[in-house]
């Protein structure tokens, strides 16, 4: 038996057949193209999404020997899509989740004394990032189509639930509980849409998807929208906490990191949901089929692999992500040269949307080399922002930190990352933990893993990074570069 994944992440679709033991029996990828309108923003053709995800499924499919007996999926979050009910054509491009568009409405309605309900009933704060302050802008800017949403033509939700209105040729409008909680519209304690959060947004309750658990059958796949395909929809999550699952992080205390366009930390909380006092967002990591809910603790950092990415499209220093290891070689340290890479603002810990990208040092000494080698260790800096935060916020001593995602492959920056954080680094043999996780969520929704501890016996180490001298001096530059990057774009 085999399970198939579909992974809609902010740049491509990845599908992953996996079989019973965790191995990957089949891939396919396809990216789809950005749409940059503006400076911050940031927007996807919801159609291409579409396409991306049926190319990579049939390139997949194409690649195994057997057919699957369930879809998972997992998803960027956050972004905003719209779609008719009816033909399924989206009205509009999708609001990506990094775009800033929203910023002006975040500070009114902080400004109105919101933000503490807000970050109460959601365990989120008010931030351009989450779902519903992009839909609260579409209500003032885009009234043509948002009149179609409260008429109840057109639907809201997620990339998620748009995937599964287009597999189910309009017959499912769900999400799970982790997608919901990013969007500002979810009581994370309650475990439902709130009411008053879809008032204060101005969000028609009615648009938006049913909230399901994170596995087990929800909806079927048409074989006609769907290459010949009748199979169970069974797993839903949200990438980040798909990661976590996937990584088999499935008790208190576990933590991992993403390395995507983003980086994105969580730690296991359990039954309770665990307030940050320090920038951190509390969320749900998965709902199971009896209601209950698995919360998490999370640091999300906006821009890392896509820091990357810049210097690839935006500079054109180097030809492939995957030269950043050789060339950061070819130099001790960074020359004294600080990158802040905040080209869609800072998430957490420090949470400004003014801030922008920010590289300070340069010399006439200044090579390529060190710019490559000073953008490695932004990410490891973020990251370590972030967890000196979670631990003291969770109270748990961190004791690994379990990695995956693209930039997990390059192994100087996973010795920079557990030199940083003082404790070992673990790489998985499977670093495409997202997929998997929406292939185990899937997988124990059907019967195909009993329990966490038969997906637990799947996970396999590749390589284990053991710190070495921490700079802290350098830590600390970084730090005051930080501060010098806020408050850019006012």
């Amino acid at each position: 038996m085999s399970v198939l994944a579909i992974d809609a992440g902010t740049t491509g679709v990845t599908a992953l057949v996996v079989a019973v033991d965790g191995s990957v029996l089949a891939r396919g990828y396809q990216e789809f193209q950005q749409h940059f309108p503006e400076p911050g923003l940031v927007e996807h053709q919801p159609e291409e999404i579409w396409q991306a995800a049926l190319q990579a499924c049939r390139e997949a499919l194409d690649g195994a020997a057997e057919r699957p007996t369930a879809v998972g999926i997992t998803n960027q979050r956050e972004t905003a899509v719209l779609w008719d009910r009816r033909t399924l054509a989206s009205p509009r491009r999708a609001i990506v989740w990094q775009d800033r568009r929203s910023a002006a409405i975040c500070a009114r309605l902080a400004e109105a004394g919101h933000e503490p309900r807000v970050a109460e009933l959601t365990g989120l704060r008010l931030d351009p990032y989450f779902t519903a302050t992009k839909l609260a802008w579409l209500a003032e800017h885009d009234k043509r189509v948002w009149r179609e949403v409260e008429a109840g033509r057109v639907a809201l939700g997620t990339v998620d639930s748009y995937l599964i209105a287009r597999l189910t040729s309009g017959g499912s409008h769900v999400t799970d509980a982790s997608n919901a909680s990013r969007t500002l519209l979810f009581d994370i304690t309650a475990g439902q849409w709130s009411a008053e959060l879809c008032e204060l947004f101005g969000v028609p309750m009615d648009a938006l998807p049913r909230v399901v658990p994170s596995y087990g059958p929800v909806a079927r796949t048409d074989p006609e929208a769907f290459l010949g395909l009748d199979l169970p929809i069974a797993g839903i999550a949200g990438d980040q906490q798909a990661a976590l699952f996937g990584q088999a992080c499935h008790s208190p205390g576990d933590v991992k990191c993403t390395y995507g366009t983003g980086s994105f930390v969580l730690i296991n909380t359990g039954a309770e949901p665990v307030r940050s006092s320090a920038g951190l967002l509390t969320t749900v990591a998965w709902g199971a089929p009896d209601g209950s809910l698995a919360y998490a603790l999370e640091g999300s950092i906006f821009v890392t692999g896509a820091a990357v990415q810049w210097l690839r499209d935006g500079l054109g220093i180097i030809g492939a992500a995957a030269e950043t290891e050789p060339i950061a070689r070819t130099v001790a340290d960074s020359g004294g040269v600080v990158f802040v890479p905040a080209l869609t603002g800072l998430g957490a810990p420090d949470w400004d949307p003014t801030a922008r990208g920010t590289i300070l040092g340069i010399t006439r000494g200044t090579t390529r080399a060190h710019l490559v080698r000073a953008t490695l260790e932004a990410i490891a800096y973020e990251v370590r922002d972030v967890v000196d935060v979670m631990t003291s916020d969770a109270g748990l001593d961190l004791l690994t930190l379990k990695v995956d995602g693209g930039a997990s492959e390059n192994n100087l920056l996973c010795r920079m990352q557990a030199d940083q954080l003082g404790v070992a680094v673990e790489r998985p043999k499977v670093s495409e933990t997202t997929a998997l996780g929406a292939a185990f969520l899937a997988g124990l929704g059907t019967g195909i893993w009993s329990d966490t501890a038969e997906i637990a016996a799947t996970w396999q180490l590749d390589a284990r990074f053991t710190p070495g001298p921490r700079d802290d001096a350098a830590y600390d530059r970084w730090r005051l570069a930080v501060e010098k990057s806020k408050g850019w774009a006012l």
